[in-house]
This record gives structure tokens, C-alpha cells and sequence, in this order.
């Protein structure tokens, strides 16, 4: 099992005092809530039919894919979950 990373907490202006002073500040951050950017290639017919569903859901494309892809991976845990389950 992957061992939970600690971070420590700090009011903002040791914060930014230690971010200007240029310390690892990496203790401090919360990774899970740390955004990435990522680039994909995806075929013309999937961007349109990706922006129908985003349109008739009333959100932007990018709403849409981070929900199905964060629907995805909890799906995926739960499964892993009830396996892990059934096997004790």
C-alpha cells in the first residue's frame, strides 16, 4: 500500500516567505489537490461528440472529461475494493 505523504502546515506569509527565499517548500503542498496539465491527441469525431454531450449536459468539455475521468477511477477503486473484500 503507498504510504501517505505528511505535509505540514504553515500560515501564508512563512509561505511565501520560504517560497522568496527559494526553500523546499514541498512539504508544505497538498499533491493530491495540485493541478497538472496535460496534453492529448484525440480524433476530430470524438472532440465533437465530446462537445454534443458536454453541450447537452450544459458544461465545457473539459468539465465533462475530468467528471468522467474522476467517475472512472472511483469506479475502478470500488471495484478493487469489493475484490480485496471478497478475498478475505
Amino acid at each position: 500500500m503507498k504510504k501517505k505523504k505528511n505535509t505540514k502546515t504553515i500560515s501564508t506569509e512563512e509561505f511565501d516567505r520560504k517560497f522568496d527565499d527559494g526553500e523546499d517548500i514541498s512539504e508544505y503542498i497538498d499533491e493530491k489537490n495540485t493541478v497538472f496539465r496535460i496534453n492529448i491527441d484525440i480524433p476530430i469525431w470524438a472532440v465533437n461528440e465530446l462537445d454534443a454531450e458536454a453541450t447537452r449536459r450544459g458544461i465545457t468539455r473539459q468539465s465533462l472529461i475530468k467528471t468522467w475521468l474522476v467517475d472512472l477511477l472511483d469506479e475502478r477503486k470500488k471495484t478493487a475494493d469489493r475484490k480485496r473484500t471478497a478475498m478475505v
